[in-house]
């Protein structure tokens, strides 16, 4: 059976929405990603911003307002990605800590070795513009040779 020609009206019908009635579909692309990233056996990281309510995670992590970490399999443990929050038990300086990413604070899943994965955009509304939030995180700051490390490089992806 041979294909036909789809005409510009049928591309332009076919443009992809997305229903208010539907769940969100950043935590799949999230899920997804961080099992290609594993099933490559590459290290999955994922960047969020910390203005946004509701992250919790060691201060000594935060850079630039951002925070990149490991969320491997061996980094971490209780690993929930559910479609409201990334949440996790992770190892910060030898101390345990219950790190807590609200999906609207994911800003990008990527593998470590080749920066391969995606970005998504923080909702404005999410951010948290008072340090209310932040009662619950160490005050004190670390600086170490870790910090002076090159920031991330993520490639657009076709």
């Amino acid at each position: 059976m041979p294909l036909e020609q789809v005409s510009q009206k049928q591309k332009e019908s076919t443009v992809l929405t997305f229903d208010d009635n539907m769940s969100p579909v950043k935590p799949y692309l999230i899920e997804a990603l961080y099992r290609w990233i594993s099933d490559n056996n590459l290290t999955p990281l994922v960047v969020a911003d910390v203005s946004v309510s509701g992250v919790k995670v060691p201060e000594s992590a935060i850079e630039d307002g951002k925070v990149v970490l490991n969320i491997s399999m061996t980094a971490t443990q209780g690993l929930a990605m559910e479609d409201e929050v990334i949440s996790f038990s992770a190892r910060f300086s030898g101390r345990p800590f219950l790190v807590v990413i609200p999906m609207a604070g994911v800003t990008a899943i990527y593998a470590r070795e080749n920066s391969q994965g995606m970005m998504f955009d923080v909702d404005p509304e999410m951010t948290d513009e008072d340090e209310s939030e932040t009662s619950e995180k160490p005050a004190t700051k670390q600086t170490d040779s870790k910090k002076s490390k090159k920031n991330a490089h993520l490639k657009l992806v076709d």
